[in-house]
């Protein structure tokens, strides 16, 4: 017979269920939240006693990169990272690894735990190369994962959109997610990916710039994949990194970007990076549009954001976006890598610092958190630092006590230039979160916007993934260190320590498709590719 567990007595935050700071019981059976008995005479094989503490589910971090080629790259180009004190030791129950602002397989699944996050999505892996990705995923431990499957620039995609075989588009989706095991539909920088691999400097700079040999622009890769993705019926349908990141004057991009998605459900991703105003290459008329774009987010519902929060101190860009990590390299003087992925992708990674006294660096964090400040809705807007691109995800704790704690917001802004108050609406956003708004954007919202109708809720039917913390006055101390944290039901950190290191699943989505596609789309890739056809998808998991 399986144990039956209760929690007792624990104030709960479980906002998907309309639970806000009230006293419950929790009861956990095959590592799944369970109804109480009917019958009370029969009682739990073990209670934790949880009174006065607090209970949310478990964190669900929707854009990470924490697996692929670029990861490895990275870890790679971080010698520096490497030694103490940046080393977890060997214990009884953990293996060693490595931290800095890439950590290792196993310190990554490890110190996520640590904070109370229970699942990660890494954001961007070429179809090509998700095989490694996987076996990278199964040796991260503690946490449920998964990917999304860059398309933006993929070959087959761009001709079906300029041919506009829409339903052949729609199939393609379905089979590449199917053939990658992939969980969603990622777009990077649409059609300026592809620029950039054929024209070393060259970029697209506007949604209606035609692709070369592609009679296609990015506006129309955006739509016709978003409304595929749509009809599919994917739980997450897109996920998007528009065009132009990190360019002055580029929130005009993310606007006609927001629009181009037509109506339809859509995510966009690490907005601050895209929510600039100004000339491009003149610091001195940077400032934020934050206030335009969160408006048009606040009356269009179909459209949810993650902020990539940045974080002041070192750490390492990588992205599928191949210019932007070339123009980081330049404006930082770093050494820098760049990869090309065949028909699919491309890649860049640079380390870089973000400096308080830095008049951008500051504006780009104070952006951020005009976001989290100024989208009305909190089940629209989720936390990420994009990691490791705007800061560690080890940062999630500080970046949470500067939204509860209006005052040390105050304080950090002005450590920063004067200028930045000037720019931006921060100093004047008063607003300060709730621990009941906190569960959403960090647990309850990222899991509905990605449909995972198992995860981000304690009601009856949920992985009984769950965290437990000891109240503080500080929220950065309290999210820090979890008094308990729980996978499938079972106690896997306690006060920081990783009591039972556990393997977790792997998340990633099939839908059914015209299985006469594959005829033309193998005939295709045997023409194209260095890789055999039948070695391409990934097996069983």
């Amino acid at each position: 017979m399986s144990e039956l567990i209760k929690i007792s007595q624990g104030t709960l935050y479980d906002p998907a269920n309309g639970i806000d700071g009230e006293v419950r019981d929790i009861w956990i059976s095959n590592g799944k939240i369970v109804a109480a008995p009917a019958d009370p005479s029969i009682r739990p094989s073990r209670v934790i006693d949880v009174r006065g503490l607090v209970v949310m589910p478990g964190g669900v971090d929707m854009h990470c990169h924490i697996a692929g080629p670029k990861v490895n790259v990275a870890r790679k180009m971080r010698p520096d990272e490497k030694a103490e004190p940046n080393v977890l030791s060997r214990t009884a129950n953990t293996r060693g690894g490595t931290l800095g602002s890439v950590p290792s397989t196993f310190a990554t699944g490890y110190k996520y735990a640590g904070l109370g996050y229970t699942t990660a999505f890494d954001a961007a892996i070429p179809p090509l190369l998700a095989r490694h990705a996987h076996e990278e995923l199964a040796d991260t431990p503690c946490i449920d994962k998964g990917f999304f499957v860059l398309m933006g620039n993929n070959h087959y995609v761009m001709r079906c959109v300029e041919q506009k075989e829409l339903q052949k588009l729609r199939a393609f989706i379905a089979w590449l997610l199917r053939a990658a095991k992939g969980y969603a539909p990622k777009l990077v920088n649409p059609g300026g990916v592809e620029v950039w691999k054929r024209q070393r400097g060259g970029n697209v700079h506007g949604l209606d710039d035609t692709v070369p040999d592609f009679n296609v622009t990015p506006r129309e890769i955006i739509t016709n994949v978003t409304a595929a993705a749509n009809a599919l019926g994917l739980p997450h349908p897109v996920h998007l990194h528009c065009n132009n990141l990190g360019v002055p004057g580029n929130w005009t991009t993310t606007l006609e970007t927001m629009k181009s998605v037509d109506g339809h459900r859509a995510h966009l991703t690490h907005i601050q990076f895209h929510s600039y105003g100004g000339g491009e290459g003149d610091e001195n008329t940077f400032n934020s549009k934050v206030p335009r774009l969160a408006e048009y987010v606040n009356l269009h519902p179909g459209i949810t954001v993650d902020v990539g929060q940045v974080m002041f101190g070192d750490t390492t860009s990588m992205t599928g976006d191949g210019p932007v990590g070339h123009f980081l390299a330049n404006v930082f003087k770093s050494k820098w890598y760049s990869n090309d992925t065949e028909m699919e992708a491309g890649c860049g990674v640079t380390p870089i610092k973000y400096r308080n006294k830095s008049l951008v660096h500051a504006l780009q964090w104070a952006i951020g958190l005009e976001w989290y400040l100024l989208i009305d809705d909190p089940w629209r807007v989720v936390m990420s630092t994009d990691h490791p691109n705007g800061g560690s995800f080890l940062a999630y704790p500080q970046i949470i006590r500067l939204l509860m704690d209006r005052t040390y917001r105050s304080d950090m802004l002005k450590q920063c230039p004067a200028q930045v108050a000037e720019r931006c609406t921060l100093a004047d956003l008063d607003r300060q979160y709730t621990l009941n708004e906190i569960a959403i954007i960090t647990r309850a919202g990222p899991a509905r916007i990605l449909g995972l109708n198992n995860k981000g809720h304690l009601g009856v039917g949920a992985d009984a993934d769950i965290t437990i913390y000891t109240p503080h006055e500080n929220p950065q101390t309290m999210f820090e260190l979890p008094r308990l944290v729980m996978k499938a039901g079972r106690v896997i950190v306690e006060q920081g320590e990783i009591r039972e290191s556990i393997d977790g699943g792997t998340l990633h989505k099939s839908v059914d498709y015209d299985r006469d596609i594959e005829r033309d789309i193998k005939k295709w890739f045997e023409s194209c590719y260095s890789v055999q056809w039948s070695n391409y998808p990934v097996g069983d998991l």
